[in-house]
């Protein structure tokens, strides 16, 4: 299917539309998205829910929402998981009134993301395209089910990629203007291609309807999770295995950095694939696969929507110097999600000299924390009594004297601290 583009006078303002060309002659030189919606309403599915218990007599115990039948041969319908969270039956209506009751195949609530299975021998898929293709400014249309009115059509613009609506879960949503509202939840996003870029996940508006900001979760990472819940019933994330700050502007001098911009490495995970990746606690991790780490959530988002056993280059800072290393992305849960740090200082930690016998025993040099004081701000940034700090900013610790000097007045500070066998790495910031 090709398309062509039009271009009008002043009077239109220089506005631009694009129309696909019809496989027919009744559609030629119109402009419409007819041919599109030819293929792709037969595969976008009404969805009701019955929960299996009800948390408000006065709510209903029946919900509805819609989905995307990918895969004809298997059944397979893809729908978000808050559509069938807690079901206690599920069903599926398609655009010829047929109904089936759905098997559960897995659900993933940190992408919003679930897979269906309906028993049919007579079912029209969609195809998943490429949403990594996409660009702001592509034409879309979002198919539905809109307030349980029956299959919708809307149609809109990429306004936004790579967006992130909360701080839960994993988001890189593709935002669109298309009109998305209640009951489109797991409807599909398509293309003038008829391929299916998104899952229309969530908005964002005061009243509850359409404002022009609906989000879809994009196609690749669909196909990724579904094939995980396929397989597994669940989905697998990879892990790098660090313990993440954020980079903020008070610290940009401390770590030698040009700018705001990457991710603190606090503590490397032991056996973790940052380990063996040869990352320390203090680096700045400021690209992966010569794309730039923006913010804790970005870095978060990347590696757990990759795939276990992924290799990345990974480009850290450390000491002001940039280095790269290769790491094999490995399974686990050792990425804790991104949370903004506290604005503390080190109140409510008493620290003191190491004794010879821990200088010649311990190996190290430093002062060692000897008391914390539970509830303190000292205590919520993790620190605990026996823990030692080796270097404030950068620089060496040999006394107490000197970590006091180190600290003085209201900047920020960074502190690499040893506890045991292993370091991790301590941002103080003002306030």
């Amino acid at each position: 299917m090709t398309a062509f583009t039009r271009t009008f006078g002043p009077a239109f303002l220089g506005i631009v539309l694009v129309a696909v060309s019809p496989t027919s002659a009744a559609h030629e030189g119109k402009l419409t998205f007819a041919p599109v919606l030819a293929k792709a309403i037969p595969a976008v599915v009404s969805i009701q829910v019955e929960q299996e218990r009800r948390a408000n007599p006065w709510v209903s115990p029946v919900s509805a929402g819609s989905g995307v039948i990918v895969d004809a041969r298997k059944g397979h319908v893809v729908t978000n998981h808050h559509v069938i969270d807690r079901a206690g039956k599920i069903t599926v209506t398609l655009k010829d009134r047929r109904s089936f009751e759905a098997a559960l195949i897995g659900s993933d609530p940190a992408t919003d993301i679930a897979l269906l299975k309906i028993e049919s021998d007579d079912l029209q898929a969609l195809p998943l395209g490429d949403s990594d293709e996409l660009s702001v400014g592509d034409l879309v249309v979002a198919i539905g089910n809109p307030f349980g009115l029956g299959q919708t059509a809307t149609s809109g613009i990429v306004s936004a990629l790579g967006r992130t609506v909360s701080q839960e879960g994993y988001q890189d949503f593709i935002q669109t203007d298309a009109a998305i509202n209640r009951g489109n939840s797991g409807g599909a996003l398509v293309d003038l291609n008829g391929q299916l870029v998104g899952i229309n996940s969530q908005i964002v508006s005061p009243s509850g309807v359409s404002a022009g900001l609906g989000f879809a979760v994009p196609a690749n990472i669909v196909r990724n999770v579904t094939r995980q819940l396929e397989e597994f019933g669940d989905v697998r994330r990879a892990q790098l295995g660090v313990h993440m700050d954020r980079v903020t502007p008070d610290v940009v001098p401390i770590l030698g950095l040009d700018s705001a911009q990457g991710v603190i490495v606090s503590r490397v995970v032991e056996g973790s694939s940052a380990e063996d990746a040869g990352i320390e606690p203090g680096d700045v991790i400021v690209s992966i696969d010569d794309e730039e780490v923006v913010d804790n959530r970005d870095l978060w988002n990347r590696i757990g929507l990759a795939s276990i056993g992924d290799e990345v280059e990974v480009v850290v800072i450390r000491d002001g110097k940039r280095r790269t290393v290769q790491a094999t992305l490995g399974a686990g849960e050792w990425n804790a999600a991104p949370r903004p740090p506290s604005n503390v200082r080190l109140a409510g930690a008493h620290v003191r000299d190491l004794s010879r016998e821990h200088r010649l025993y311990g190996r190290v040099d430093g002062v060692e924390i000897a008391e914390v004081v539970q509830g303190s701000p000292a205590s919520r940034l993790g620190l605990e009594p026996g823990d030692v700090i080796v270097a404030v900013n950068r620089r060496a610790i040999r006394s107490v004297s000197e970590f006091e000097a180190a600290i003085e007045g209201d900047e920020p500070f960074a502190m690499l601290v040893q506890r045991g066998s292993r370091r991790f790495f301590v941002v103080v910031r003002g306030g």
